[in-house]
């Protein structure tokens, strides 16, 4: 039965390459084939259909791995090749669905803080034409941030003209020390080592120029606050350096920070399903080539960014191994929730980060032991009057958190809330999915910034 299965799956995929290549496949009707050939592969794989981001030179922003790469191996099909194989044709053919996604992370999303009297007169994004540096103009675009004028710096950008609607046309500058200080806050969206030569000359000056820094560089230096303004904000974004927190941290903080504040965590077990955009530009794109090459060729090429392919596979490694056995990555979320939440040692949290093929949000299983009692239903009622989070959590309609409809929101979503059968009453399970280049990343620095703005009026 299984070979008879495999058999027919493989004649699927060839019969979806040689549709592909064939007349009809220009015709009009070529949308509606690819949906049906793809319906039962979008619940498997919803993001292989989602529009590519603008390209883009990388951000940094979690100074991805590169390792020795594996040969190249042809995408397995298994038990699943039907639904590989319309996964592949819808995200070639699902031109109206491209278009809906694409209009949904154009929508403008809702301004938060009202700063009337507050202003500045320039914000500087350093590492701008990165996905995270794009992302943060339109966090200030959208959320009409107070500042007379947004200047933009990349290397390898600089000449080119980017056009706002809120602030104009902005032609991309070389980064100069001069420049940044004559901006009152600068956003920096670069590799660490960049942030740790020049975030100190940045800051002051002047303007007393403040830096809002995504990199690793200063996030567990004692003397620089770590930032989830919902969180922690309150009084920490006047420094002259202030840093933002790993992307997956970011995303599960939103959820767990008001149940601390009102259960108290005693452990943290985490696993995450992160976007390749989490990687950066590259990532996404390595994603999305290697998904095109499979549908004309029917194998997946070498990976050139990832340690192995990601098309059809998830990858249970990001950043370098330590030690303890944890990649760097997971142990970030440990590091920066102590730092945050201002946990004891006595809390402990331990996660698992895995590398998924979907191309942007990210999302977290999330297992909690409390020290008090604690009740699914009181915690849903918690975190709908939770700023930042989304409850999404009704089984009888199938409605949970998945990525595909976190992407291009500001809030992070909830659900599966449940009592944990292993901690009984004081435990928790639980399910986030929250758009990281957005929370994890660009909102979540232009947030610092309108706190910023407010402290120094």
């Amino acid at each position: 039965m299984q070979c008879e299965f495999l058999t027919a799956s493989s004649s699927l995929s060839v019969a979806v390459r040689d549709w592909i290549s064939s007349p009809i496949a220009m015709a009009p009707h070529r949308p509606l084939l690819g949906a049906a050939l793809g319906a039962s592969a979008l619940a498997a794989a919803p993001l292989f259909v989602a529009p590519s981001l603008p390209k883009a030179s990388r951000s940094d922003t979690t100074e991805a791995l590169q390792q020795s790469r594996p040969a190249p191996t042809t995408a397995a099909a298994g038990t699943a090749g039907v639904m590989v194989a319309g996964a592949a044709v819808a995200s070639v053919g699902h031109a109206r669905s491209r278009r809906r996604i694409n209009k949904k992370l154009a929508a403008p999303r809702m301004a938060k803080v009202s700063m009337a009297a507050a202003k500045v007169g320039c914000v500087g994004i350093v590492g701008s034409s990165g996905a995270v540096g794009k992302e943060m103009l339109a966090c200030l675009e959208n959320r009409n941030f107070p500042t007379d004028k947004v200047r933009l710096f990349a290397r390898r950008a600089a000449g080119s003209t980017v056009k706002s609607e809120k602030f104009g046309d902005i032609v991309v500058e070389e980064f100069s020390l001069e420049a940044a200080q004559q901006c009152e806050i600068c956003l920096l969206a670069v590799s660490g080592d960049f942030s740790l030569e020049w975030s100190p000359k940045i800051k002051g000056g002047p303007l007393n120029t403040q830096v809002v820094d995504n990199s690793s560089a200063w996030r567990y230096d004692e003397n620089t606050p770590l930032v989830v303004p919902e969180i922690n904000g309150e009084g920490k974004c006047n420094a002259g350096i202030v840093s933002n927190p790993n992307c997956t941290t970011a995303v599960g903080a939103m959820a767990l920070y008001p149940i601390h504040k009102k259960y108290k965590l005693k452990k943290v077990i985490m696993s995450t399903y992160q976007a390749a955009s989490g990687a950066g530009a590259e990532g996404m794109q390595e994603l999305e080539d290697g998904l095109a090459t499979w549908v004309k060729e029917g194998a997946v090429p070498k990976p050139e960014f990832f340690a192995h392919q990601l098309p059809f596979n998830v990858i249970p490694q990001i950043d370098k191994f330590q030690e303890n056995g944890y990649t760097k990555e997971e142990m970030k979320v440990t590091w920066e929730l102590k730092k945050i939440f201002g946990l004891s040692d006595d809390v402990k949290v331990s996660c698992t980060a895995v590398r998924v093929p979907t191309l942007r949000a990210h999302s977290e299983s999330i297992v909690i032991e409390t020290e008090e009692p604690i009740n699914p239903d009181d915690v849903r009622e918690l975190l709908k009057n939770s700023p930042g989070v989304k409850v999404v959590d009704d089984p009888a309609s199938l409605s949970y958190p998945m990525p595909l409809n976190a992407t291009g929101q500001e809030d992070v979503e909830v659900g599966r809330i449940r009592q944990s059968v292993v901690f009984g009453d004081h435990g928790l399970e639980f399910f986030v999915s929250g758009d990281q280049l957005l929370r994890g990343a660009a909102l979540n620095a232009v947030i610092i910034a309108e706190m910023a703005v407010k402290v120094r009026a």
